[in-house]
């Protein structure tokens, strides 16, 4: 008789022990899954940003090349192409809402045309997070400007 009260006894710790670990685990997942989503959603911020960056710096090399522009100075023509490449360079990583007016090509001396220094730079683009979390950002996206903005200065090879 005391074998059968021991065998009830057991099965039903056993199940009670199940139910607070099922309850348990709901407790403790919320967390790190948004853990995990705030981890991807900086990922993905910072390969865009690096994304920038890195167009930003071959269009500079282009710019300040002088095989690519054997005239002296820099032309629109040479600062549209620029742009261009940046735009292209960009929509290839899959960085949302960049456009060719987010690209400045400016000259050290202004007037370009026997510039020192090329700079190319990002302006006036916000980088937005908070897509692929809409638990946490219920209102929308929000957007993040970055500082410094990705920029690239190089000396124009005359």
């Amino acid at each position: 008789m005391k074998m059968s009260t021991l065998n009830i006894n057991s099965n039903s710790i056993l199940q009670q022990q199940r139910g607070a670990a099922a309850v348990e685990f709901a407790l403790v997942i919320i967390p790190l899954l948004l853990i995990v989503a705030g981890i991807i959603e900086f990922g993905r911020t910072f390969w865009y940003y690096d994304a920038l960056a890195k167009s930003t710096r071959d269009a500079a090399r282009y710019v300040s090349n002088t095989r690519v522009s054997p005239v002296v100075g820099v032309n629109d023509t040479i600062k549209d192409n620029a742009k261009l490449m940046v735009v292209n360079a960009v929509n290839a990583a899959k960085v949302p809402s960049f456009a060719t007016g987010n690209v400045s090509v400016v000259c050290d001396p202004v007037d370009c045309i026997a510039p020192n220094y090329v700079t190319v730079s990002i302006t006036g683009y916000t980088i937005p997070i908070g897509g692929w979390i809409p638990i946490i950002f219920y209102t929308g996206t929000k957007s993040w400007v970055a500082r410094p903005a990705p920029a690239t200065t190089m000396r124009y090879m005359q």
